[in-house]
């Protein structure tokens, strides 16, 4: 990669970010024998929380992200480093059918391997396992002996001293939720006041005003949902601290906000569009989600769709979400795709055109792909991405998007993402049971593709290369403007580690292309 290419990343950080990465790679605080100030005999959950996916089998055998594995150690990091952060999280506390005593012999067993275990100190592990013990500790107090608070207690105050500024975004939100979490199962007031004030800020942070969470990704928006109701849950059940109860209150409108953009952004069917990095199977649904909400006397209505940068024309049974929006968070864009006017199409509830979603974060050629232009319902310019995606991870260069119109059947927009002197421009039109799209490429271009990702149930054919007709499933699509047409077999994946075949309509073209969809 060049050193062009790292610039361009690196001017997007915070001072903070750098200055923790040498923190993190220079300070490594260990693990201290601890105990809390007191423990609170009556914290409880009085709301039954979302019961975590069955991953555990009790014959030894763990299924993360569709991998099945015995357990060996805690350090298995073969499958990848997210299998290994997944069996350190330890969520099968929460699952359905486990019975308490094999809970709690995982439990002792974590503590007497830690010594050895390098993955499950890493701050994101032990955020998330935190929140899970301290779930499964408030339903089973009588669990709740020396051994257990104590370890619980010190991994809490080693994240405390491992908090990922480094990275901020949703690591740093887990952070604060797990934080928050504990000072209420431990009684602690110091932690307490410090989580209360992290967590405000980063929810101020990070979830916009139209109730999104910033990193863009339905998927992610869900997870934080999730985690916002659990420290809800906690702490309208347990009121401990002054002016507790009116910080539970200001967490109960932050997750109102985020219930109303989820209601606006899912499909007909309940489901989450697999925009940016979003697979299904990994976050509760939404239906679970306002179940919870409803139990924890949360009120909210839809919000209208805006600073996330998505929006949704909905016409008789045709359902199209679509990105219009820039990279955000600029500082921490580990989530975002090179997707911009990247859309998915529904009909009748059914899947027509659709993203090619995630199957891994592992740094392989799979996981660039799948973040690249070319992944996406969308036009590459000269094989370029519209963002510069690299490392897994990383975005250096970004697509600028400008809103010329911004209505409910129609949207125009262009964004410079191809580099100086090139300007994409995309208009999306809504009417009459059918979608007009319109691409135009300002500057001196010799080849631009529009990429079209159909649902493997779908069948593409192509009935006339002349006329530019094509047949897709339920639609016909007429294309004009275009130098070539095919079809190619590609691979989506809507659940990590799962790929399907599906075909992928390739239209190119010099300039200006325009296509419709219509159902017949």
């Amino acid at each position: 990669m060049s050193i062009f290419c790292y610039l361009e990343t690196l001017r997007h950080l915070r001072l903070t970010q750098m200055t923790h990465q040498l923190k993190h790679r220079l300070y490594r605080p260990a693990l201290r024998v601890a105990s809390p100030p007191k423990t609170h005999p009556g914290v409880t959950m009085f709301t039954e929380p979302i019961a975590k996916p069955c991953c555990y089998d009790s014959q030894g055998r763990f299924t993360f992200l569709n991998i099945s594995d015995s357990f060996r150690d805690w350090n298995m990091d073969e499958h990848g480093m997210l299998w290994a952060y997944n069996l350190n999280y330890m969520d099968w506390l929460g699952q359905e059918g486990i019975s308490e005593e094999e809970c709690l012999m995982w439990l002792d067993r974590f503590i007497d391997e830690l010594p050895s275990n390098h993955v499950g100190l890493d701050p994101y592990p032990i955020a998330l396992r935190a929140i899970n013990w301290a779930k499964f500790l408030s339903r089973h107090p009588q669990g709740c002996n020396k051994k257990r608070i104590d370890s619980m207690y010190a991994q809490i105050l080693l994240l405390e001293h491992k908090l990922e500024y480094h990275l901020l975004g949703n690591h740093l939100l887990e952070d604060a939720y797990a934080l928050f979490i504990a000072s209420v199962f431990f009684s602690d007031e110091r932690l307490f006041s410090k989580a209360a004030h992290l967590l405000e800020e980063q929810l101020r942070e990070q979830i916009l005003p139209d109730g999104a969470h910033y990193e863009q990704s339905p998927m992610y928006h869900c997870i934080m949902l999730d985690r916002l109701l659990d420290c809800i849950n906690f702490s309208a059940n347990n009121q401990l601290f002054v002016l507790q109860e009116t910080f539970t209150n200001t967490l109960k409108q932050k997750a109102a906000l985020m219930l109303g953009h989820l209601q606006s952004i899912i499909y007909s069917d309940g489901s989450i569009p697999l925009l940016n990095d979003s697979a299904y199977d990994i976050a509760p649904t939404a239906g679970q989600l306002f179940d919870y909400a409803r139990k924890l006397n949360i009120l909210w209505n839809p919000i209208p769709l805006r600073e996330c940068g998505y929006r949704k024309l909905n016409d008789k049974g045709m359902e199209v979400i679509l990105d219009i929006g820039n990279i955000t968070a600029s500082y921490q864009p580990g989530h975002s795709h090179a997707d911009t006017f990247n859309y998915e199409l529904r009909i009748d509830g059914q899947p027509v055109i659709i993203d090619t979603g995630i199957s891994t974060y592992n740094k392989d050629p799979r996981r660039q792909y799948e973040r690249s232009t070319a992944a996406h319902n969308t036009v590459s310019v000269a094989g370029k991405d519209s963002s510069m995606v690299w490392g897994g991870f990383r975005v250096g260069r970004r697509a600028k998007v400008t809103i010329v119109k911004d209505c409910p059947t129609e949207i125009l927009a262009h964004h410079d993402g191809f580099g100086r002197h090139i300007i994409h421009q995309r208009h999306f039109a809504l009417c009459d049971h059918s979608i007009h799209i319109e691409d135009l490429i300002i500057g001196n271009v010799t080849n631009a593709i529009s990429y079209l990702h159909f649902s493997p149930q779908t069948d593409v054919s192509i009935v006339s290369e002349t006329d530019g007709i094509i047949k897709a499933g339920k639609v016909m699509i007429k294309a004009e403007g275009f130098n070539g047409i095919s079809v190619k077999t590609d691979y989506v994946s809507t659940e990590y580690n799962k790929l399907q075949p599906c075909q992928v309509l390739e239209l190119s073209f010099q300039q200006q292309l325009s296509y419709s969809i219509k159902v017949m």
